[in-house]
Order: C-alpha cells, then structure tokens, then sequence
C-alpha cells in the first residue's frame, strides 16, 4: 500500500494550466491513482487537502464536496476515518465549515464538545441539529449550545 500526500490529491484532481510544474507533475499523479492497487489517504492529508482546494484553488462547496465523495469511492483508495470524513462532508453541505464538521463528526461518541468559537462553530451546529452537544465554556447558561 502506499500513502498519499496532499500535493498528489491536488494534482490529480486539479488542472491548473497556469503552473508549469503541476502540468509535468498532473500525468504522474494520474498514473500513480490509476495503476496502484492499494493506496492510503491519511484523515489529516484529506483536512488539508480540502483547505488546498478551498483557499488555494477557489473550489466552492459544491465542488469540494465533488472531489471528495469522488475520492472516498475510489475503489482503490483507502482513506483513513472515511465515515467520519463522509458525515463531515454532509455537514459541510449544510454550511458547516469542514474542519469544524470533522472534529464534530470525531466527537459523536462524547457527551458535549466544547469551544469557545460560538459565532462560527456552536451556533451553526446548533442550527443543523447535529446531535452532538457543544458547549461554549463560560458563557452564560443560556447562551450554552444544547
């Protein structure tokens, strides 16, 4: 088996004609998903992989979570957390930032997660019912995110 970094997945899912090292690198990444058996996606290099997509490539939700369901069907890709990673795309899909939506989706067999970012994290959660408690620390009682 062999394990993917960030830089294969953002070649092999992405055509960049302005970068001149990405068109040489494009055809090998291709070949190495389409010939090898066995490979591996480590949970962090997909948390990455979809800030690479976002941030560096623009990738709206939509497509972000293209490439990813994509990614998690490949028949010879195994990615490590890949139900965690699937429930995190769902809530990514319902506005969740997806970084949020993993360390939620990994907390579902806690009683509460707790943070302090209530305005980006809690609140929104709250919102989509996730399930999982969050809990804002020192916040008043009412303003605790059942």
């Amino acid at each position: 088996m062999i394990a993917l970094d960030t830089d294969i997945l953002a070649r092999f899912y992405v055509d960049d004609p302005g970068d001149p090292e990405g068109a040489k690198q494009r055809p090998i990444a291709y070949e190495i998903f389409t010939t090898s058996p066995s490979l591996f996606v480590p949970l962090t290099v997909v948390l990455e992989f979809e800030w690479v997509l976002r941030a560096f490539y623009r990738f709206d939700t939509a497509q972000v979570i293209q490439v990813m369901t994509h990614l998690l069907g490949l028949p010879n890709v195994n990615v490590e957390g890949i139900d965690r990673i699937a429930a995190a795309l769902e809530l990514l899909g319902r506005d969740l930032d997806f970084a949020d939506a993993l360390h939620l989706a990994g907390s579902r067999h806690c009683e509460a997660l707790y943070t302090f970012d209530d305005r980006r994290f809690a609140r929104p959660a709250q919102r989509l019912g996730v399930g999982t408690e969050l809990v804002v620390p020192g916040s008043e009682p009412s303003s605790m995110v059942p």
